[in-house]
């Protein structure tokens, strides 16, 4: 794979002169850029994968919604649908995506829509006070007023060069147009020597502040009914894993530091599970020869799979500050309060 790579470098050189005058001509204003009377917080990455969007965007929920009416915008990545749609609990994957899906179920006193065409989304969003723009750093069309720009902790944009010979969507200038960078999914035994060496491999490229955060599993897993397990007790089942996201292998981990028994079935991120899919997962569920076995899955695929199949367990996450907290929450804060 990576000799191909190798030999895909002459057009990850086109492809960058393409993405470069592209953002060239949108900062010279020539490509027109919308900007909006009211705080728009645009959340994203430089790379393709998985960098915690999503528990970030819910991050940022928690921390405005009991003071401001938030909306979450979306392009709604893998939905078989097109245009503008608020997103409710009628709705399903296949219309909205997974991701807005699982923000409207989470959070039911905010507004979450979906609209590839994010300069007509945010028109429609006439009750929301703050929008959060979830996979929008490359988004020129609108001009957000606070970018917050993700990296991986063992895959730093700084490292990696545009497709298709690297994994980014641009060139790693592009995290000038951010406010912040946040480091995510850190080992929470990450010291400061190594935390001073990332922030300089990002310090190349960027001057503003840097910011570190883990993912943090909860120590409940929820069902598609009332029942609840602790984590605590996971070692005690027999558990069919299924996921359909970027990277997996942090749960993967997670599970073995529980002592829990497990057999992944992998899917590609954002999977739409065909009915013959379902069918094989109940069966080999109905394989295991244990009385006290589960589907586990993400909270992410939860909402593509909890209609199909029984016994169906998640395990949420949640994104979590490893220092400097309420300096991110100031930053934040301080910005919407200046926009209104």
């Amino acid at each position: 794979m990576k000799f191909i790579r190798f030999l895909l470098f002459p057009f990850a050189i086109i492809y960058s002169i393409v993405t470069t005058l592209r953002n060239y001509f949108f900062d010279l204003g020539l490509f027109a850029s919308t900007s909006f009377d009211k705080p728009i917080i645009a959340v994203g990455n430089l790379s393709v994968g998985g960098t915690g969007k999503t528990p970030q965007i819910e991050y940022l929920i928690r921390l405005l919604k009991s003071t401001y009416k938030v909306g979450v915008l979306s392009r709604g990545y893998g939905r078989k649908t097109t245009g503008f749609i608020v997103v409710n609990q009628t709705k399903n994957s296949s219309e909205v995506g997974d991701e807005p899906l699982q923000f409207s179920k989470k959070f039911n006193d905010i507004t979450v829509v979906v609209d590839e065409n994010r300069v007509h989304g945010i028109q429609q969003m006439n009750t929301s006070e703050v929008v959060l723009l979830d996979d929008a750093i490359q988004h020129r069309k609108v001009k957000a007023g606070f970018y917050v720009l993700l990296t991986k902790y063992n895959d730093l944009f700084s490292n990696d060069f545009v497709l298709p010979t690297g994994n980014l969507r641009e060139r790693r200038v592009g995290v000038k147009r951010a406010n912040v960078v946040v480091v995510t999914k850190c080992p929470t035994t990450i010291d400061e020597i190594e935390k001073k060496e990332l922030q300089q491999l990002i310090g190349r490229y960027f001057k503003g502040p840097i910011f570190f955060s883990s993912i943090q599993y909860s120590d409940v897993l929820l069902s598609n009914t009332t029942s609840k397990i602790k984590t605590s007790d996971l070692n005690k089942y027999k558990v069919l894993l299924v996921t359909g996201i970027a990277n997996p292998k942090p749960l993967e981990n997670h599970l073995t530091s529980l002592s829990c028994p497990f057999k992944h079935l992998k899917f590609s991120d954002h999977h739409q599970f065909l009915d013959k899919e379902i069918t094989n997962i109940k069966e080999q569920f109905n394989a295991i020869k244990s009385k006290d076995k589960i589907v586990l899955t993400t909270e992410k695929d939860f909402v593509r799979l909890s209609d199909g199949i029984e016994n169906l367990y998640y395990l949420p996450i949640e994104s979590s500050f490893l220092e400097h907290q309420e300096k991110f929450d100031a930053l934040i804060q301080n910005y919407v309060q200046e926009s209104l």
